[in-house]
């Protein structure tokens, strides 16, 4: 092999770009989603369309595993070809048994459905695959709070708690098309700059195979005619893997003799991953507020109130992604300041960023617009347009009258028919009443966050 290509292959910056766009030329390939989607088509194995999702079609929702599959055939081919010594191999290797569990899990569920604590039991053998096998996890503060160098013992159940929390905040955050993978691919691609940037060009290699077998996904995830949801297998995929990112670049800035060590990075790390921690922490105060389990699902997201003020899919998938890319700048424009402050001053502004949506300003927008459009419809067809929009006020009304008239007369000829069979009447009436419930139900969930900023 000449002597240019022997250097050109041991450059690992030029061989993790070309790991990222070989990943992202699989991933996008026609023998991948394709398939997977045909194959989903035949099999029936589709995630159905309810009263909390936005879809309206039986949708395929395994592109996790199309994830998984360009993220594994990727880092398999360049680890060989990189030469890795044996505790980087063995980081691999944990790395694709954590994804392996993880992956099967999110299919399992994706399918048949799993209760909560089953899923969280998956999880944790996964984490702990590569906290206690491998070494990963968080060993110093930072000087956060006073807390410098953590304890084993309380260094790993640390970083237990954080890889769970990350990777269910992406699981929760994977409400609309591309937020999911956009946000994934925002925290690899400033991983990936900062690991070049530390030398640490195994974590570049991982970062960018990651983000190419993402944007491959995300190729069809926003398409019209064959879209394919991430589905829980990769959520599951995609937190796992930023948290593993995250944990791995807080121990790098902590090695002695290193350089390009950035200061605060615990506050980096949290700038980087803020949109889904900040979203999961605000739907689960709400849920716990209104006495509900945190596991709950609901359309309490800050992706739902971007909709509700009518906002496409990728439209508010890109302001959050915008967002989200304003945290990050701003904690590193200001990480020259105690940590303390840095802390709390890019927690307020992160904070007040991700509310904007919630001001009484966009809601009366949203009114005002909705008003605008309702007189442009009628000096289009005429005046009478705006007595259309009354009689559908008005049938609305006589609907949900004649219901409970309804509801009302067949609980009573129930009562005639069963001639004081209490038990039979009792339980027809208890299906009825239901159906009401789930009706309320579904009422209130889409007005949960109508008012209020929590």
């Amino acid at each position: 092999m000449p002597n240019s290509m022997i250097d050109f292959l041991t450059n690992y910056f030029y061989l993790s770009l070309i790991a990222g766009l070989a990943a992202f030329f699989l991933s996008s390939s026609i023998y991948l989603y394709p398939v997977i989607i045909n194959v989903s088509k035949l099999k029936g194995l589709m995630d159905d369309p309810d009263h909390r999702k936005m879809h309206a079609t039986k949708t395929p929702n395994l592109g996790g595993l199309g994830i998984f599959l360009a993220f594994s055939l990727s880092i398999i081919v360049f680890g060989i070809l990189t030469d890795l010594v044996p505790t980087d191999l063995s980081k691999l290797l944990a790395i694709m048994g954590s994804s392996i569990i993880l992956v099967f899990l999110g299919i399992k569920d994706d399918l048949t459905g799993m209760a909560p604590k089953k899923k969280l039991i998956g999880q944790l053998i996964a984490v702990l695959n590569v906290v206690v096998l491998t070494d990963i996890r968080i060993l110093h503060f930072g000087g956060i709070f006073g807390l410098n160098e953590l304890p084993y013992f309380a260094s790993v159940l640390f970083s237990i708690f954080v890889f769970m929390l990350v990777i269910n905040a992406f699981n929760l955050v994977d409400g609309i098309d591309g937020l999911a993978g956009s946000l994934s691919i925002l925290g690899s691609i400033t991983f990936g700059v900062l690991f070049s940037l530390k030398g640490n060009f195994l974590m570049t290699l991982v970062a960018t195979i990651f983000v190419g077998s993402v944007l491959g996904f995300l190729k069809y995830n926003l398409s019209r005619d064959k879209k394919i949801f991430m589905g829980d297998c990769g959520s599951l995929l995609t937190g796992f893997l930023l948290a593993y990112q995250g944990i791995y670049f807080l121990n790098l800035n902590t090695e002695i003799g290193t350089t390009n060590n950035y200061m605060n990075s615990p506050v980096i790390l949290l700038a980087i991953l803020s949109y889904p921690l900040f979203d999961l922490l605000r739907v689960f105060s709400i849920r716990i507020r209104e006495g509900r389990s945190p596991f709950s699902a609901d359309s309490n997201h800050i992706h739902h109130r971007l909709l509700r003020l009518g906002m496409s899919h990728k439209m508010a998938t890109f302001t959050l992604v915008m967002a989200n890319s304003l945290v990050i700048a701003f904690a590193f424009l200001t990480m020259h300041l105690n940590i303390h402050i840095h802390l709390v001053v890019s927690v307020l502004f992160g904070a007040a960023i991700y509310l904007l949506p919630f001001l009484k300003v966009f809601k009366i927008k949203t009114k005002v617009q909705s008003a605008s459009l309702n007189h442009e419809v009628a000096s289009v067809y005429g005046n009478n347009t705006m007595d259309v929009f009354k009689m559908k006020d008005s049938a609305k009304a006589d609907q949900n009258k004649g219901f409970k008239s309804a509801l009302f007369e067949n609980d009573t000829s129930l009562a005639t028919k069963t001639n004081g069979n209490g038990k039979e009447f009792l339980k027809d009436r208890t299906k009825n009443f239901n159906v009401i419930k789930g009706k309320l139900k579904y009422k209130k969930d889409k007005a949960l966050d109508k008012d209020g900023v929590l």
